[in-house]
């Protein structure tokens, strides 16, 4: 599974790249949301893991603007701010989940191994059903 992540830290970005290939994943890295759109619309990422903060465009930014052009791709949000009012507006922007900055691994594996889980098996049921059915 294509996991992007978007995060203007360097040690964010490494360590979720960690995680995430242990979990099975092939990680692609962003350290901004001008880096991001171009391997969206190139790499087809089957899921976002991006931060709130991040300098000119945030992550809620690219949520809207991904769902303005009609890029369905599913979002962990990570974010140091985690009041309400962030992870609210987070879930109106289609979130699927929201963590906690600073993290560990584990909290990391916990909060995107469901929706690793959900996305396989909507591919799956997806293939079954491929042409000629």
């Amino acid at each position: 599974m294509r996991v992007l992540v978007v995060d203007d830290e360097a040690i964010v970005l490494k360590s979720c790249r960690l995680v995430l290939e242990a979990e099975g994943c092939e990680v692609l890295l962003a350290g901004s949301v001008a880096e991001a759109l171009p391997v969206i619309a190139t790499q087809a990422p089957r899921l976002l893991l991006v931060d709130v903060k991040m300098p000119v465009h945030d992550g809620m930014y690219l949520m809207r603007r991904l769902k303005e052009t009609g890029v369905a791709i599913p979002v962990v949000v990570m974010s140091g701010y985690s009041t309400e009012e962030t992870i609210r507006a987070a879930e109106r922007l289609g979130a699927l989940a929201f963590i906690a900055k600073p993290f560990t691994p584990d909290e990391l594996s916990e909060t995107v191994r469901p929706v690793l889980r959900t996305l396989i098996k909507e591919e799956c049921h997806a293939e079954q059903k491929s042409p000629g059915d």
